[in-house]
């Protein structure tokens, strides 16, 4: 199946999910090398990117030679976001993703991410804003509703595709579920039916059974992967292979697997710095020991170490398939 946003094509609709501290551009980099339809960054914030606050743009790194790649901004003033828009699409930015759904309370409470789902009339002037200040595709991700007294995502979603809103993309939860319970993806069928635009479904999608699942119940046009690809950047694309057919990936293992993280670590050195590298690092590498259930013992060597160089060799014992007898 293949998906049309504006001149864009996404061929297969799996895409990569914005998540905070995960989606940067060496992991968004590495899953499209798999294969993917579209990656999404982390959530931008508006307001401090223009502003040049230490550490945003980096968040906002568009890989501006990688095809079907999107940045998210978040924020809560139409200024803001108009001009975040146009920074990033004159830096390379292929489409721009309006984010309504992050529920983090810090997020929340600067009346942004999902609380704009309380304030559909303010949320309708963000969208214009941005939609108005580039010419590139601009799409909507947001929840079903506040909680189960405000299910407005249908109505959120006709307007904004009035306003001129590409694609949306609906987490099936409402914000005061977080991340608990399970996705409800039947309720993002209201959406699809609402709109012309084509929907993703997105929430609890960790492997091609689900996305099935999701894609019968909600009726949707596409899924959107998040927590399901930690460790797995490949997933994306065994899944544009179950369901759609396309290339299978070759799924790394063994010696493969480990020249794989280790150039993914690399990577995240050099695009981080070796210090703050070394932090953000951990978390990938341990989701990769998880799959490749490394002892403890190994695995809190990796974790602790800060000589990048007995991390690389350590990885060699860590992730291979005869862990246990190496530790």
């Amino acid at each position: 199946m293949t998906l049309h946003l504006a001149d864009k094509t996404l061929n297969p609709p799996v895409m990569l999910a914005p998540m905070a501290g995960i989606t940067d551009r060496p992991f968004r980099d590495l899953v499209m090398r798999f294969g993917a339809g579209m990656v999404v960054s982390e959530m931008v914030a508006s307001q401090e990117m223009v502003q040049a606050k230490p550490g945003v743009r980096e968040r906002a790194e568009l890989s501006a030679d990688v095809e079907n790649t999107a940045v998210q901004l978040a924020g809560r003033e139409a200024h803001w976001m108009a001009e975040a828009a146009r920074q990033v699409a004159d830096r390379g930015a292929r489409v721009i993703d309006i984010n309504m759904g992050c529920p983090a309370k810090k997020v929340t409470n600067g009346y942004s991410g999902s609380a704009l789902l309380k304030t559909p009339d303010h949320a309708l002037t963000l969208i214009e804003a941005v939609v108005e200040a580039v010419d590139i595709p601009v799409t909507l991700k947001t929840r079903l509703g506040w909680d189960d007294n405000l299910l407005n995502a249908p109505d959120v979603a006709r307007r904004a595709q009035g306003a001129g809103i590409q694609l949306v993309t609906i987490h099936g939860r409402t914000r005061c579920q977080f991340y608990k319970g399970h996705a409800n993806w039947q309720a993002i069928r209201a959406v699809k039916e609402a709109v012309s635009i084509p929907v993703i479904a997105n929430g609890d999608i960790v492997d091609t059974e689900a996305a099935r699942t999701a894609l019968d119940q909600s009726g949707a046009d596409g899924v959107m992967v998040g927590r399901g690809a930690q460790g797995k950047p490949w997933l994306l694309a065994q899944m544009c292979h179950d369901l759609y057919g396309a290339q299978a990936p070759v799924i790394p293992a063994n010696g493969d697997l480990i020249d794989m993280v280790r150039s993914h670590y690399e990577a995240m050195l050099d695009f981080y710095g070796t210090d703050l590298g070394l932090r953000v690092a951990r978390k990938h590498l341990g989701w990769y020991m998880d799959e490749a259930a490394t002892p403890a013992t190994l695995r809190r060597a990796v974790l602790t170490s800060r000589d990048t160089a007995e991390v690389l060799r350590l990885l060699g014992d860590a992730l291979h398939g005869d862990a246990e007898a190496a530790a």
